[in-house]
């Protein structure tokens, strides 16, 4: 099968290298990708969210499947539109996508059909939200802008006048454009945090194995909020207990829900998740595989992704094998110095050989943020440059592995956290 991969970042890098175990790819596209992209896959320079050049694209080239992995391009129909040039694609259409899309569609689904989150309100008007917020008078308390804001429209407010700030910020400055007309306003929960992937065909869900995310820029949980710093997987959080109560009451329930409103939901579906002392709740739900998640749970994978993929766009997913290894994995994000604010671009990376390190089976080099000179120097062209992914039997060997690897790859103003999976040993021992 001659296979493109829509997106551009460390997720698609991690989709395209675990497709390309499937005997029946056969050839395999990326577009927009990136510089450390282009060892793996054919680059095409189309932005994600072109959807109307993407699927002339798709047509002119006949590929058989097309892996939409970024939430832009599926909040904006891209499914939808190629389906109506008859090519299947992988990922929610357009209403589906809304789970993700629209932070106020969420709540409210969740509210309707009972799913376990915090309790919220929504609004419109600046003035009303600080009306709440000051009645309320329960600090933290977390403001979400509607829409997409890459992973960093959630404001965790200390006080009224931080709350102030927050709203004046995504209201009324739009730091998040169009996203920010509509904020939900939640309580503030407490408890481990659990990111679980899961592939659904609308009717079933197999979930993948569980991942802890570190979201700020600095040690110990420090700094502002990225993308995420790294990653580990399994969580051990997690236990099969949790596991099961999570299938009971979030995970076929949302599936169901979703059918129930008439857009029934085929792709990755994202559960972030609080394991709360009321039990687990939902924090927010993507329509896609997270990043850099998806870096520590593909690699575990072994299972033909191809396939599976596959049957969650055929409807057969319960026909078909999810299987994850019993070992553990650890990414390390490297990322340019002053991310996620400013930083510079185009500085050479060193250490590597057509992307990778040499001899290393057990490590993955996932570029994020990377691109190629006509000379065939790689640089930095991101915030998150490289995500360093090691495999193991146990999470600190995967973790030792993965810093080990780290120091082989230098460039310029290199930042990276020293304490990633630090919360996950604590939580083993």
């Amino acid at each position: 099968m001659k296979i493109l991969v829509v997106g551009g970042g460390g997720r698609e890098h991690a989709i395209i290298r675990a497709l390309k175990k499937s005997p029946r790819c056969t050839e395999i596209w990326c577009a927009p990708g990136n510089g450390g992209i282009s060892y793996d896959a054919r680059c095409k320079a189309i932005p994600a969210t072109d959807v109307d050049a993407m699927v002339q694209f798709a047509k002119d080239e006949a590929f058989d499947y097309v892996v939409v992995a970024q939430d832009d391009p599926l909040a904006l129909g891209m499914v939808d539109a190629l389906a109506a040039v008859g090519i299947p694609a992988f990922g929610p259409d357009r209403a589906a996508a809304r789970i993700e899309a629209s932070k106020v569609f969420s709540k409210d689904l969740m509210k309707k059909y009972g799913i376990p989150t915090a309790k919220y309100e929504t609004f419109d008007d600046p003035e009303k939200v600080m009306d709440y917020i000051k009645a309320e008078g329960k600090y933290p308390v977390v403001i979400k802008a509607d829409g997409l804001a890459l992973g960093k429209g959630v404001l965790i407010c200390q006080s009224e006048q931080e709350a102030a700030d927050g709203v004046k910020e995504i209201m009324l400055d739009k730091k998040f454009g169009a996203s920010g007309n509509h904020v939900v306003v939640e309580e503030f929960l407490t408890g481990p945090e659990v990111s679980v992937l899961s592939f659904t065909d609308g009717k079933v869900v197999k979930p993948m194995v569980s991942s802890m995310d570190h979201k700020r820029a600095n040690d110990h949980d420090t700094g502002l909020n990225t993308g995420g710093m790294g990653t580990v997987a399994p969580n051990p959080y997690y236990t099969p207990a949790i596991a099961a109560e999570c299938m009971e009451k979030i995970f076929l329930p949302t599936i169901q829900a979703m059918n129930a409103e008439g857009c029934p939901f085929k792709g990755c579906l994202y559960f972030g998740l609080m394991l709360t002392p009321d039990g687990p709740k939902v924090i927010e739900y993507n329509c896609r595989f997270g990043d850099p998640e998806t870096q520590v749970v593909l690699p575990l994978l072994e299972s033909d992704l191809l396939k599976i993929m596959a049957a969650c766009t055929e409807g057969t997913l319960a026909d078909t094998e999810v299987k994850f290894s019993e070992g553990a994995a650890c990414c390390v994000i490297l990322a340019s110095g002053g991310y996620p604010v400013s930083y510079e671009k185009g500085k050479p990376i060193s250490g590597l050989t057509n992307g990778q390190l040499e001899g290393e089976s057990s490590i993955t080099v996932y570029h994020s943020g990377t691109a190629l000179r006509e000379d065939g120097t790689l640089v930095t062209n991101g915030g998150r440059v490289l995500g360093v992914t090691a495999t193991a039997a146990t999470l600190p060997e995967a973790l030792k592995k993965a810093y080990a690897a780290t120091e082989s790859i230098h460039f310029d103003k290199l930042h990276k956290r020293s304490d990633i999976g630090a919360r996950a040993l604590a939580a083993m021992q």
